[in-house]
């Protein structure tokens, strides 16, 4: 196995800080092969947004690079350049809303636009004339989400519109759902039903059909009518579920863990407070152990009192106040030693601790427990893949 290390922050060489994330490539792989599997012939989109979900942008989109994928997706314009600037050429479809001033950006990176309105698309196609290039777009139709994106009810002006643009060739048609995460199917259909409705302006006029698209995570995993040509897996790509609720038609494997090490250990006397506040005090002498990761980190604050980690194949209770880079774990009388692996997200002997936990006890979704580990931890790939000489 190879490992190599994507280090957002500057160290000495050789030093690397002992809260960091693992990301294993292999399992990452193996999630979007089973993925592309379960959609063929539809193309697929990997969606990279937020740091590939915590995963490390610029390493994700390589492998994906790698794999073959057949677009890559992005929500921000940043998040595109960056991936130019890393040397990525797979297209990268920009799929947030835009400043008319940024347009020019997208079109020198060779990144494809999200037109969301008439007048966005005109001023694309504007600036592509200016620039004596073709910009590529692809329209964005509001379906139910009231997010961005034309109406569905008033798509038709915005397609006619778009057939008007000399300097802007549409390549792509998509949607989002709203609610395909739910148990009740209807208003996924609901919405299919009215994304099919704007569909049919090019079968009634005859025109070439742009690449359709409009499948998340869980229409993925849940409603094979909604693949069309191409979908857009985010959360299933990482191997997590996007909710109780969707079946697991297709198997992925969690392919991020988190972890740290003891730094500090010390015997606590009863009755005496903990962390900031003193919210909580044990009753008992017990030993406490410090660990090097905090909110700061994006291990949630709000976690304080409910959180458990792993040492030594154990699960223990994370007590008094998370602070920002630091937090103390009660071990009671067990054993515990300062440079101890800790398990924050993934196994340790027979225990697990997972994405879904941490985001029960923060109270929230997983996507945010993902997405808000902050970059200052390190990401150290491995697997077979994560060499620069490895063979997809």
């Amino acid at each position: 196995m190879t490992d190599f290390i994507s280090q957002p922050t500057i160290a000495p060489a050789g030093v690397m800080r002992p809260t960091q994330v693992v990301v294993n490539l292999d399992r990452l792989a193996a999630n979007f092969r089973a993925i592309r599997r379960k959609v063929a012939p539809a193309k697929v989109m990997p969606i990279l947004k937020a740091n590939a979900y915590g995963h490390g942008l610029v390493e994700v989109a390589r492998l994906m690079e790698r794999l073959g994928a057949d677009y890559l997706g992005v929500a921000v314009l940043e998040e595109g350049l960056l991936l130019r600037r890393a040397g990525v050429k797979t297209p990268i479809l920009v799929l947030g809303g835009i400043w008319g001033s940024q347009i020019p950006e997208f079109l020198r990176a060779d990144l494809t636009l999200t037109a969301s309105s008439i007048e966005k698309l005109e001023a694309i196609d504007r600036a592509a004339e200016a620039m004596g290039i073709t910009a590529r777009v692809h329209l964005k139709i509001d379906t139910g989400m009231e997010r961005i994106g034309v109406h569905y009810y008033n798509a038709e002006g915005f397609l006619e519109a778009a057939l008007k643009c000399r300097h802007v060739r549409v390549e792509g048609i998509f949607s989002h759902f709203a609610r395909a995460d739910e148990a009740d199917p209807a208003p996924s259909h609901l919405q299919l039903e009215r994304f099919n409705e704007v569909l049919s302006f090019y079968e009634r006029r005859g025109l070439p059909m742009p690449i359709r698209h409009m499948a998340n995570s869980a229409a993925i995993l849940r409603f094979p009518e909604a693949y069309f040509d191409m979908v857009r897996p985010g959360i299933l790509l990482y191997g997590v579920y996007p909710s109780a609720e969707v079946p697991h038609t297709v198997e992925v494997a969690p392919a991020l863990s988190w972890k740290t090490r003891v730094v500090y250990f010390k015997v606590t006397k009863p009755g005496h407070g903990v962390s900031y506040g003193w919210t909580w005090a044990p009753d008992r002498m017990t030993r406490i152990v410090t660990l090097p990761v905090g909110y700061g980190d994006g291990y949630f604050r709000s976690m304080s009192g409910k959180a458990h980690v792993l040492i030594r194949g154990r699960r223990y209770p994370v007590v008094g106040r998370i602070c920002m880079d630091q937090m103390m774990v009660d071990i009671g009388w067990e054993t515990a030693y300062n440079g101890d692996e800790v398990v924050l997200i993934g196994e340790q002997g027979d225990e697990r601790i997972t994405v879904e936990d941490l985001a029960e006890w923060a109270g929230t979704i997983p996507y945010e427990v993902l997405t808000n580990i902050n970059t200052r931890v390190p990401r150290l790939y491995v697997g077979k893949l994560a060499g620069d000489k490895a063979r997809v």
